[in-house]
């Protein structure tokens, strides 16, 4: 027998984008029903990084001071080393935001904290090992969600049903809307190797002929990411273990003692990259925001970020018409308007970074040096404050102004 679940508001996905979303709508008094396919969030591999644009939401919804209490690294630059050279990439101790760094928490710790804040309002249902299967409509309109539970199969009635659900979107795929590929050259290698007392305290990424690596300060640990050619990752695995550690190695002497932890290709996982994004992020009923509206790079570090930002748009463009009841499919497409400039922005970038330098690098079998506009970066350090702006704050950063059910939250 199907269960039957009435909300105003169904959202498929437990990520950033959909916990963001659905904690703004409970705290604005609408009932909303959160579907994670998964029992908890310890998900490993994830983007890690809280940017102040998201630290600034945080703020303004009076939980900052609790969020930071939360174990977390504060990065106030981005550095690399390209060849032999090091240099300083992006400096936010000079953003007009509360917070002037970005903030390492594993993503696990960010959606605990979401949903443990989001109790304080009744409306608020986080639903866990709750698998959106596909979609209820009716007449080209969409009605709500279909998952499937531990105890049998669910149906979730709803006035908007919201697809969070990450790039491999089980409800944008339902609804047939397009997307359009912008292409992704690359791939990467995630793991973790143990941190020692000894370690130089940064996260950096360091280039070189033909490798790239990005090392992750995460306390106890560096995640760390190595970028590969699309497509690479069977011809580096014929290589051999061996011959990818020395890799890593020539990189980051100092890592060479902790090779070992590299035990077998199990310890390393393959993150497959994609940048795409939906002409059309809607229909009635429906809307698509965070990566199942637009895959991001991880260029940047930038998409948990942009998929907060589409959260607390929605939020504030549509409460007001679910609390109604007058929910029309151009309020749908308002957030698409709002968050498109945003998107094509940063994807455009990503696509260029990945394409003009990552490529080169990657292909190049010769010795490398940073170009010119890095190198300027060294010489005059105000001009770090463009891509701090950039990366941090992104373009046309939101700001909450949804309401709050029971006042500000302190």
């Amino acid at each position: 027998m199907t269960e039957t679940l009435h909300v105003k508001c169904c959202i498929a996905g437990g990520g950033p984008a959909g916990m963001m979303l659905g904690f703004l709508l409970a705290r604005a008094g609408i009932e909303v029903a959160v579907l994670e396919k998964h029992g908890d969030f310890l998900r490993d591999f994830r983007g890690d990084t809280i940017h102040p644009s998201t630290l600034e939401v945080m703020h303004e919804l009076g939980l900052l001071d609790q969020f930071l209490k939360r174990p977390h690294q504060e990065v106030p630059q981005l550095g690399g080393k390209i060849g032999q050279t090091e240099v300083v990439i992006a400096d936010f101790r000079h953003l007009p935001t509360r917070c002037k760094f970005i903030a390492l928490m594993p993503q696990w710790d960010f959606l605990d904290f979401l949903a443990e804040a989001g109790q304080a309002y009744h409306g608020f249902h986080v639903m866990m090992d709750t698998e959106v299967t596909g979609l209820i409509e009716d007449g080209g309109k969409v009605l709500g969600g279909k998952a499937r539970t531990p105890r049998g199969e669910l149906e979730i009635r709803a006035d908007l049903t919201v697809g969070a659900d990450g790039r491999h979107s089980v409800v944008r795929a339902a609804a047939g809307l397009a997307s359009t590929d912008l292409g992704a050259p690359i791939d990467v290698f995630w793991m973790r190797i143990s941190k020692q007392p000894g370690d130089v305290n940064q996260s950096l990424g360091r280039f070189d002929a033909g490798v790239i690596l990005v090392t992750i300060d995460r306390g106890d640990y560096w995640q760390c990411a190595y970028v590969i050619p699309k497509g690479g990752a069977e011809k580096i695995r014929a290589q051999g273990l061996p011959a990818f550690r020395e890799k890593i190695v020539k990189l980051v002497p100092d890592l060479a003692d902790r090779m070992g932890e590299l035990a077998s290709w199990d310890d390393i996982k393959l993150l497959t990259v994609a940048v795409d994004r939906l002409e059309r992020w809607h229909k009635p009923g429906l809307l698509c925001i965070g990566d199942a509206a637009h895959a991001m790079s991880p260029v940047g570090g930038v998409g948990i970020n942009l998929a907060v930002q589409d959260a607390v748009a929605s939020a504030n463009i549509l409460w007001q018409p679910l609390s109604s009841g007058r929910l029309q499919e151009s309020d749908l497409a308002a957030v698409q308007k709002r968050r498109m400039l945003p998107t094509r922005f940063m994807q455009r970038i990503q696509v260029f970074m990945q394409n003009r330098v990552i490529s080169a690098v990657l292909a190049s079998d010769k010795p490398i040096s940073a170009p010119l506009p890095i190198r300027l970066l060294n010489l005059f350090p105000v001009l770090r404050r463009f891509p701090a702006r950039l990366v941090g704050m992104g373009i046309r950063p939101e700001h909450v102004h949804s309401p709050a059910e029971h006042g500000p939250l302190s």
